[in-house]
C-alpha cells in the first residue's frame, strides 16, 4: 500500500494484445490495489490519456508504432504540467542485456518481455516505495504557500533520467555521416541548402520543416532520421519537435515553469525549450 490519499493508478501502452492483457492480469494479481485508467495500442495514445487522467504510473513498451515508448516519455516530461507530479515511468522491453545497462544506471525501471511475475513483484515493489517518498516529499512538515521542493525534486529527478536514456549506446538512434548539404524539392527544381545556413529544424507531420534567414523549406523526412546526421556541438535539441543551431540563438529567457523561451539573430521566430533540455542553457 502507498501513502497516497487515493489508490494507485497506471497507464499501460503496449502494441500488442496478448502482452497488454497479459501485463494488466498480472498487475491484478499482485497489485489489487492498483487501478488501471487505461490500456492502449501506442505512444501518442498514451501521452494523451496520461496528460488526462494523470496516473501515478505509466507502464510504456519501448517499441510501438509511431511514437516509441522513449518519445511517449519525452513527451511527457515536455507537456505535463507544473502543478503535479510526474508519474513513474516503467519501461516495458525487449532488448537485450547490454542495452539495458542504461536503465539500470538510469534507475528508471523496466520489465522485460514476456513479463515475468517474480520480475513485476519487484517492480511493484520499488513503485509503492517511489510512490511513499514522492508522497511523504509532497507533504512539507510545516505549512507553505511556495512550490513544494518536492515536487521539484522529483521533476529535476525524472529529467535526469530520461536525458540519459535518451543518450544511451543501443537505445538511441545510431550515428550517421553529417550532412553538410540539405536537399530540398521546390517544385521541378531540388535546392542545395547548406547546414550551415539553417537556423533551426521544426517537425511537421511526416515532414520537417527548414528555416534559414531568406525562406524555408519543406523535406519529406522524419527530425527522428535527420538528428543523427547532425553535428550535435552546433545543433542543439531544445524540443522533441525543434533542434535550433546554437551559433542562431541570441537570448534565452527561463520562466517559472523550467521552459526557456529562445529569441534568434535575424529572425522573428520565438522557439521555445523544454524542460528536458533547458540544463543546455547556463551561464558560463
Amino acid at each position: 500500500m502507498t501513502t497516497t490519499t487515493h489508490p494507485a493508478t497506471a497507464v499501460i501502452a503496449e502494441d500488442e494484445p496478448l502482452l497488454a492483457a497479459h501485463l494488466e492480469a498480472e498487475l491484478a494479481r499482485l497489485w489489487p490495489a492498483l487501478r488501471i485508467v487505461a490500456n492502449v495500442r501506442h505512444g501518442a495514445a498514451a501521452v494523451e490519456h496520461a496528460l488526462r487522467l494523470r496516473p501515478d504510473v505509466v507502464f510504456l513498451d519501448i517499441r510501438m508504432p509511431g511514437m516509441t515508448g522513449l518519445e511517449a516519455a519525452q513527451a511527457l516530461t515536455e507537456d505535463w504540467p507544473g502543478d503535479a507530479p510526474l508519474p513513474l515511468i516503467v519501461f516495458v522491453t525487449a532488448y537485450d542485456q547490454y542495452a539495458l545497462q542504461a536503465f539500470e544506471r538510469a534507475a528508471v525501471d523496466y520489465v522485460l518481455k514476456p513479463v515475468q511475475p517474480e520480475r513485476l513483484m519487484q517492480t511493484c515493489a520499488r513503485i509503492q516505495a517511489a510512490l511513499r517518498s514522492q508522497a511523504e516529499r509532497m507533504t512539507p512538515s510545516a505549512p507553505s504557500t511556495d512550490a513544494s521542493p518536492g515536487l521539484d525534486s522529483t521533476l529535476n529527478s525524472a529529467l535526469d533520467q530520461l536525458r540519459h536514456l535518451l543518450a544511451a549506446p543501443g537505445i538511441a538512434a545510431p550515428a550517421a555521416p553529417l550532412l553538410s548539404v540539405i536537399q530540398a524539392s521546390v517544385g521541378a527544381a531540388i535546392h542545395m541548402v547548406p547546414v550551415a545556413d539553417v537556423l533551426y529544424f521544426e517537425a511537421a507531420d511526416k515532414y520537417v520543416r527548414v528555416i534559414t534567414l531568406e525562406r524555408e523549406y519543406l523535406i519529406r523526412t522524419s527530425l527522428r532520421e535527420l538528428l543523427p546526421q547532425l553535428d550535435p556541438q552546433r545543433f542543439w535539441q531544445v524540443h522533441r519537435g525543434t533542434v535550433v543551431r546554437a551559433d542562431a540563438i541570441a537570448t534565452a529567457v527561463r520562466d517559472d515553469t523550467g521552459k526557456v523561451a529562445l529569441t534568434l539573430r535575424g529572425n522573428k521566430d520565438k522557439l521555445v525549450a523544454s524542460r528536458l533540455y533547458a540544463h543546455l542553457f547556463k551561464a558560463m
